[in-house]
């Protein structure tokens, strides 16, 4: 079996590790840990060591390694982690959001036959290598911005064979892009309007004729819903959610999003996270911090809707753990841009750096139970990306214009 050659990387003014960070509660800055003038040797797409340049030099000198000399001011982080995103679809929704500009609510729209159903029909025009190709370039978008794992979702089929279709898309994107793409079945995202049936009867049918077919191609380990009153309601989804778990997948689940109820679901399946929580109390805020469910806040949704943040302070301060993801779609979340609306979140939720910057590396990971990355370690994926600055808080100080200038994935840089 051929080995990449070794590669050191070095030196780095600032190594941010957001190793020994505790996976639950509010973080202080004063807990990241933070290596000065650092190397990082790689090898065999892993972090070797990571250290100081000086000590470690002389043994990547020894062991030939290729040398990334870095030559001007740097800070080093785990590559990006979007954890929620939603870009395998077809066609724009910018109508929607000129008439939520308007006035129209979210809900308003959907009702009326815009929303999810118009971005569902233009999915199912696209054939699987067009969506293939569509997920491709915006995935490159991503890792180009420092993302290097970008959880994907289905959700825009909604039939047995446009489901399939997409997650077949996804599958075939992930073997063209530098990117990891994790798949998501989210089948149950809204009921679809032309199946003759009951929502039960729906999610039977999906249950019976996409889940085996999802184990055979290994095209998901994970199943998502959306609870909300224009998706599935509580009572729906729990024989789905029990299939589901029967039969080995992970849960996750699109919750609290415009009327509570999901989070609770998503703790009482043990789901790894529950997304959205914008409308979440202080009765939700409790049940989600006495759980292991990862909440994860969607700040890109609010924004394109002009709705409240997910309570993310409120939410860390009770114990909670807290990821952040982009929930970049065509419909309530265009954007896209991850860094840009975490730092914008970190302003209006009073996060502190570490928090925010945990949220979209350590704690993603783990809301995506991803044990091999979030982390400059040694053992770790070397997903790792190099900012132009010689103190990290620039980075969420200039909300997102600020990008990386070389980005790192398994050790390979990306051109």
């Amino acid at each position: 079996m051929s080995t990449i050659k070794p590669t050191f990387i070095g030196p780095v003014r600032q190594a941010l590790t957001m190793e020994n960070l505790p996976l639950k509660g509010a973080l202080k800055d004063e807990q990241l840990e933070i290596i000065q003038e650092a190397g990082i040797l790689i090898q065999n797409g892993k972090i070797l060591k990571i250290g100081s340049f000086e000590d470690l030099l002389p043994e990547a000198q020894s062991i030939g390694a290729e040398m990334v000399q870095l030559n001007e001011d740097f800070v080093a982080l785990p590559g990006f982690i979007d954890c929620h995103t939603h870009i395998c679809f077809g066609g724009s929704r910018a109508q929607d959001y000129a008439l939520r500009n308007a006035g129209k609510s979210y809900l308003e729209i959907a009702r009326s036959g815009g929303g999810i159903w118009n971005t569902v029909t233009k999915t199912r025009q696209a054939t699987q290598e067009e969506l293939a190709k569509l997920t491709i370039h915006r995935s490159n978008r991503m890792i180009q911005e420092g993302i290097t794992t970008v959880e994907i979702k289905s959700g825009y089929g909604l039939s047995v064979a446009e489901e399939l279709k997409m997650l077949r898309a996804i599958k075939l994107a992930n073997e063209s892009t530098q990117a990891d793409l994790i798949p998501t079945c989210l089948a149950a995202h809204i009921p679809p309007k032309d199946f003759q049936g009951s929502q039960k009867d729906y999610l039977k049918t999906i249950v019976e004729e996409v889940f085996p077919i999802l184990k055979e191609e290994s095209l998901a380990k994970r199943i998502d819903a959306f609870i909300e009153d224009t998706a599935f309601s509580t009572e729906d989804i729990q024989l789905y959610f029990q299939k589901a778990k029967a039969m080995g997948f992970d849960i996750t689940v699109h919750a609290d999003q415009f009327h509570t109820g999901g989070s609770q679901v998503a703790v009482e399946f043990g789901a790894i996270s529950a997304d959205h929580l914008e409308a979440s109390g202080n009765k939700e805020i409790e049940i989600l911090a006495a759980s292991d469910t990862i909440a994860v806040a969607l700040p890109g949704a609010s924004m394109g809707l002009g709705v409240p943040f997910t309570p993310a302070r409120k939410l860390l301060d009770a114990g909670a753990s807290l990821a952040i993801a982009s929930d970049w779609n065509p419909g309530s979340a265009p954007m896209g841009d991850l860094l840009m609306q975490a730092s914008v979140l970190g302003t209006y939720e009073k996060l502190s750096n570490a928090e925010v910057l945990a949220g979209i590396t350590c704690r993603a990971a783990a809301a995506l139970d991803l044990q091999d990355r979030g982390q400059l370690k040694p053992g770790m994926l070397a997903d790792i990306i190099l900012f132009p600055s010689a103190d990290y808080r620039e980075i969420t100080y200039q909300q997102g214009r600020l990008k990386p200038a070389m980005v790192f994935k398994r050790g390979v840089e990306i051109e």
